[in-house]
Parts: C-alpha cells; sequence; structure tokens
C-alpha cells in the first residue's frame, strides 16, 4: 500500500462562477483577435483541460484542437526546471496561427521551452492563454497575451490543477497547504 500524499485544500481563491465568467471574457476577446482566421489551439495537459473545454465552446471562430503533455513538476509543488515531453502534437504546426492554451505560468520554464520547440516548426503566429499567472514567469521575459487571474506565489489546486494527481475535480480553485 502506498503512503497516501499529505496536504490540504485551503482558502478558495476563484470560485467557481468568477472562473467561468473571466473564461468567458477570455474566449470574446480571442473571437475578436482572430477574426477571419483559423487557430490551431494547443492545450498543455493534464492541468489545462478544464480550462480548454470551457475556453474553445465559447470561440466564435473555427478553431482545431490538439494536445501536448510536458513534465516539470512530477509530484512536487515546485518546478524541477527539467522539461520532457510526454506527447507531442498530432497536426503539424507550420503556417498556422497557434494557441497555446496553459493552466498556470509559474516559473516559465515550461512554458519558455515549449515556445522554443514549437517556434521552430514554423507557425504564421504564437500567442500564449494563460488561466493563471504567478509573478517568477516575468524573468524569463515570457509574454502572455491572454491572462486570466494574476496570483501570488501560492500552490493552487482545482479546475484541472493538482497535487500528486488529487483535487484536479475541484470546480474552483483553491490555495494548496502542503
Amino acid at each position: 500500500m502506498t503512503a497516501e500524499p499529505e496536504g490540504t485544500v485551503g482558502e478558495i481563491l476563484i470560485p467557481e462562477d468568477v472562473l467561468q465568467e473571466k473564461i468567458g471574457e477570455i474566449a470574446a476577446r480571442i473571437s475578436e483577435d482572430y477574426d477571419g482566421r483559423r487557430i490551431l489551439v494547443i492545450g498543455v495537459l493534464k492541468g489545462a483541460i478544464f480550462f480548454i473545454s470551457d475556453l474553445v465552446r465559447r470561440l466564435t471562430v473555427p478553431c482545431e484542437l490538439d494536445f501536448m503533455a510536458v513534465s516539470s513538476y512530477g509530484a512536487s509543488t515546485h518546478s524541477s526546471g527539467v522539461v520532457r515531453i510526454l506527447k507531442d502534437l498530432d497536426i503539424p504546426i507550420a503556417g498556422r496561427h497557434v494557441l497555446i492554451v496553459e493552466d498556470v505560468i509559474d516559473s516559465g520554464l515550461t512554458l519558455s521551452y515549449l515556445l522554443k520547440n514549437l517556434t521552430s516548426r514554423g507557425p504564421a503566429s504564437l500567442e500564449i492563454c494563460t488561466l493563471l499567472a504567478k509573478p517568477g514567469y516575468r524573468r524569463l521575459n515570457i509574454t502572455a497575451r491572454y491572462v486570466g487571474f494574476e496570483l501570488p506565489d501560492v500552490f493552487v489546486v482545482g479546475y484541472g490543477l493538482d497535487y500528486a494527481e488529487r483535487h484536479r475535480n475541484l470546480p474552483f480553485i483553491a490555495a494548496f497547504e502542503v
């Protein structure tokens, strides 16, 4: 029998209704910005699954959907700094308008790696949409065009975000105390 990871779901930082309202606003901005163009939306698994599902259903522009799975956390609350691609894209991105959808930008290390990797594949444009952003990513000069919420440097769970694969199913974003 394996030991259960320890920790406690703490204060709700972003309730479900506030999340959904913000996602509607982001979808409207994306639809306006990409009017007349087809976009390829790339979801970063697993954390972005809830966000991307709600987001693409609200887009009014034609879009295709693909996924990448990357890892830099493991079962930790801090990025290891080593990025591994666990699942690559199925759709070529050369000449396409690409929107990367992330759950959270923390240190920015994973996203920096993804940007370099995807830029080398020759997209027509490459933008970032993230539900959550923490202050640390700005050190890497990463610009996210669409940001849902700015958060302090706390570990969070819910709405797709996890600790050791737990708490993804919460309909809100909450602080997590280890």
